[in-house]
């Protein structure tokens, strides 16, 4: 299954007010992992700022002198989340504006659903986890996802957070396997990652003496209930 996490800075809180994408990101993961790739863009809005928007992400108008208009990247962003499922922390806020990013220069498909499915993990987080605060940032202390390398909000790093605890929520699996670590297990866990034995590791067998092995059905003749499983060959079988 091929998604892409998703996250969007702007320049204010409403598309009604005119407000406009500054920022996105992007990470592919299949099959539960990260493959490498990236899509990350920063945008001319050609709009001003609104300054509690700037104190959340950081971003001026003076950092966007020079970067690309939406519509001159629409077509390549369009391209790279095809076919996907989009995962995205409150899609209504990010899905909205992308729409209206599409609407304002008339794109022929104008609905994000033409081109990818939504996954909303603000939903999920609800449902799991009712009356609780649901922010990123709550769920990463939740989840025990690490966020000391984020100041202020971004797209990008916000994408990769997201997308462990999206991990989490969804199956426990923190680790994030870039294509050329996979095994054939889709599935495989962080603990089995961990676990695996290294190429040419000889084991050393220690054999229990003959004291231990006494010792050991000594033990075993103090349990009640019968006949005792760990004797091996000496259960009797059910007739």
């Amino acid at each position: 299954m091929r998604q892409v996490i998703l996250d969007t800075e702007t320049t204010g809180l409403s598309t009604a007010q005119g407000h406009r994408i500054i920022e996105i990101g992007c990470i592919e993961m299949i099959n539960r992992r990260l493959t490498g790739r990236e899509y990350h863009r920063f945008i001319n809005p050609e709009r001003s700022i609104d300054e509690g928007a700037e104190r959340v992400h950081g971003i001026s108008l003076a950092d966007l002198e020079g970067q690309p208009r939406f519509a001159d990247i629409a077509e390549e962003f369009l391209e790279f989340i095809a076919e996907s499922e989009l995962v995205i922390h409150n899609a209504e806020f990010d899905v909205g504006f992308l729409e209206y990013e599409l609407k304002l220069m008339k794109h022929g498909r104008g609905a994000i659903t033409d081109h990818a499915t939504v996954l909303d993990t603000l939903s999920l987080a609800r449902k799991l986890h009712p009356g609780q605060r649901n922010s990123l940032d709550a769920l990463c202390k939740r989840y025990a996802v690490d966020a000391s390398r984020r100041d202020v909000h971004g797209a990008l790093i916000d994408s990769e957070l997201l997308a462990r605890v999206y991990l989490a929520m969804t199956g426990g699996q923190s680790t994030l396997l870039l294509d050329e670590e996979k095994t054939d297990d889709a599935s495989v866990s962080e603990a089995a990652v961990r676990n695996q034995r290294p190429d040419g590791l000889t084991l050393t067998v220690i054999n229990a003496s003959a004291e231990e092995l006494a010792a050991h059905e000594a033990v075993l003749d103090k349990m009640d209930g019968g006949d005792c499983l760990y004797r091996g060959n000496s259960v009797t079988e059910p007739g």
